[in-house]
């Protein structure tokens, strides 16, 4: 799996985070992004499959 080097995520980017959940961002917060969660590998479930991530627990695919 590749990353990017970027630290914040932009709307649209597929980030990785919870060792095995991607998820497209759909909005940019100052401390967080709101991802739609497209591939679940985990016993996490996600309400609406969306959920609120940090910047700082997050890495964006290249």
């Amino acid at each position: 799996m590749l990353f990017k080097t970027q630290k914040k995520a932009e709307i649209g980017d597929h980030i990785f985070f919870k060792n095995g959940v991607i998820g497209i961002v759909e909005k940019v917060y100052d401390n967080s992004v709101i991802t739609k969660i497209t591939e679940n590998n985990t016993e996490w479930e996600f309400k609406e499959n969306k959920t609120v991530v940090a910047h700082k627990n997050y890495k964006v695919l290249a």
